[in-house]
């Protein structure tokens, strides 16, 4: 089989024993399988744990011919970054493996809520017979190990530290830290390229990206963008993308700007930086002028 995935990047070694498959920078298309997200995989000494498995049954299963063609441990762990299908769908192609699934202490409540909206929806998108296409958009593994604050995963040699944060991108998101290499893997919480879709809280996000500037990581795996990124420098862009939408928030808020203004004005100079804009900015806006309207603004 090919390194290429369908619809993503090529297979890259960013560390040793850490491989990431970085996304399309795309929406989900029936092309690209959504393969849109960065997934991966870190190796120990005797087992492997696969860090956001896919977007699609088809994804999936590419990522997992490619950590078997790549050695023979065992798959005994798999971590959900957050709740959204272009990191968790593919999980269906791991049954066989029977892995311990890591995740959020509150990612099955969200998936109670969204699953089952979230695999139609890619359904419709792959397209044809119905039964065959939610065959293709694949499902979530339920998780067998929630992480309320903090929890090690041992790979026999090599621990990797994984935490859990309040609403920020999601209210359901972790980051896996490997101190073998200094490798953080912050799953959405950091988007380079394509801009960032706000989906928890906003001020929440910007204070969570400050607690994670302050590890002492030498590399960042982003959710959406390259395959590794320096850190903490590889967050001044998503940095300035969120303090300018908070802050094109309060000045519209101050000024009486209703939700509209919201949609169709905050963070324009912003429009020239990132894929996508067009698409989710009015989105983040809405979404963070709800938040914010109700802020002290003492």
């Amino acid at each position: 089989m090919s390194v290429w995935a369908k619809g993503g990047g090529p297979l890259a070694q960013v560390a040793p024993g850490v491989y990431v498959r970085p996304g399309a920078v795309q929406d989900a298309t029936a092309t690209n399988d959504d393969a849109i997200a960065n997934i991966g995989f870190i190796i120990g000494h005797d087992a492997v744990a696969v860090i956001d498995p896919g977007g699609s049954a088809g994804d999936g299963a590419w990522l997992r011919a490619r950590i078997k063609a790549t050695t023979g441990l065992p798959i005994r762990y798999l971590i959900y970054t957050h709740v959204h299908p272009d990191h968790v769908l593919g999980a269906v192609a791991f049954a066989d493996d029977h892995p311990v699934v890591v995740a959020h202490a509150r990612f099955a409540a969200a998936w109670g809520e969204r699953g089952a909206f979230y695999r139609q929806g890619l359904a419709r998108i792959l397209g044809g017979d119905l039964a065959q296409a939610g065959a293709k958009a694949g499902d979530a593994l339920p998780p067998t190990e929630a992480v309320d604050t903090a929890a090690d995963v041992d790979l026999g040699g090599r621990i990797l530290h994984v935490a859990a944060y309040g609403a920020a991108h999601t209210d359901s998101d972790l980051t896996v830290y490997d101190g073998q290499t200094r490798t953080l893997w912050a799953g959405d919480l950091l988007f380079q390229g394509r801009i960032p879709a706000l989906d928890g809280s906003l001020t929440g996000w910007l204070a969570v990206l400050g607690q994670l500037m302050a590890l002492p990581a030498v590399r960042v795996v982003p959710g959406h963008g390259p395959a590794q990124l320096p850190w903490p420098a590889g967050a001044a862009d998503e940095e300035r993308y969120l303090t300018t939408l908070a802050r094109d928030i309060r000045t519209l808020l101050k000024n009486g700007g209703d939700i509209d203004a919201a949609a169709a004005t905050v963070a324009r100079s912003e429009r020239g930086r990132w894929k996508l804009f067009d698409a989710y900015n009015g989105r983040n806006a809405i979404t963070a002028f709800k938040q914010l309207e109700w802020e002290d603004p003492s």
